[in-house]
């Protein structure tokens, strides 16, 4: 199970200006407060060998092993660190304490530890996107690191047929608000 939740950050509610909210890190679709997300029953759809892979921002770390808890995960250790980049170097972002210009992608397992095909790098470093895109990479050290096994993409943002850009990618199921999905949670 490959997830990017719709964190709600909640900080930026008071901006009125659309433009500076946008820029201060106003989400640009529908969040969900962690609450909504630790009752979505994922727990029901994991086989019990299942790997989860979960992105999380630094700020919302606790948050996130929350989530893992509540969907009946135990956690591992931190799959991927992404380092973002820009055609100048590291991308400097947004933050509260320190420029975020990392995100994290945990692992946790169901009630069993899945047997691991081949061992993967943790660091992925790969140009920003548009808002809220992963990197094409961590999908592909998911697959070469757990071999082709069933997977879904919870939160999913686009339909099936074009979550990815490479052909290698075929074999993924989608789940989420904005596309037709495969399951219902």
């Amino acid at each position: 199970i490959y997830a990017d939740p719709p964190w709600d950050y909640g900080n930026w509610s008071s901006i009125k200006d659309e433009k500076l909210a946008r820029k201060c890190g106003r989400m640009m679709y529908p969040t969900m407060k962690i609450e909504e997300i630790c009752s979505l029953p994922v727990d029901k759809i994991a086989d019990k060998d299942c790997t989860l892979f979960l992105w999380a921002v630094m700020a919302n770390l606790e948050k996130a092993f929350k989530v893992i808890k509540s969907w009946g995960f135990i956690y591992k250790c931190c799959a991927f660190v992404w380092v973002k980049t820009t055609s100048k170097g590291i991308y400097s972002g947004l933050g509260n304490w320190t420029l975020g210009n990392a995100e994290l992608c945990l692992l946790a397992t169901h009630k069993t530890f899945p047997k691991r095909q081949k061992p993967v790098k943790q660091i992925i470093m790969s140009p920003r996107d548009k808002h809220s895109k992963k990197p094409i990479e961590a999908r592909k050290r998911i697959i070469e690191m757990m071999g082709d096994l069933p997977r879904i993409e919870l939160f999913a943002r686009k339909p099936k047929g074009q979550l990815f850009e490479d052909e290698s990618f075929k074999g993924w199921d989608v789940w989420g608000n904005e596309v037709k999905s495969d399951i219902k949670l």
